[in-house]
């Protein structure tokens, strides 16, 4: 009995490695992640970043934290950046 799990394990062992190796091939000749919906939160290739101009983080203008002062807009990587940039204009 205990030699039947031990192989039942390994096979499902084995079988893993080799779907993950396949997703691998497939995903090194299309480009693009095989067997996933996508990755969630990763912005898609060619994706214009900006900088933070208070830490110098690159982050991706839909998702950043604007401050529009005049007529250019700055974009900042969290609310304690943009405070920061705040403190040392006013």
């Amino acid at each position: 009995m205990a030699r039947f799990v031990l192989l039942l394990i390994l096979s499902v062992v084995v079988a893993r490695v080799f779907w993950r190796v396949v997703d691998g091939v497939i995903e090194g000749l299309t480009g693009r992640p095989a067997g996933r919906s996508g990755s969630a939160g990763v912005p898609g290739r060619g994706v214009q970043m900006v900088r933070d101009p208070v830490c110098g983080t690159f982050v991706v203008p839909d998702r950043a934290v604007t401050l529009t002062v005049g007529r250019q807009r700055l974009y900042f990587c969290s609310e304690t950046c943009c405070n920061t940039y705040r403190a040392r204009t006013a």
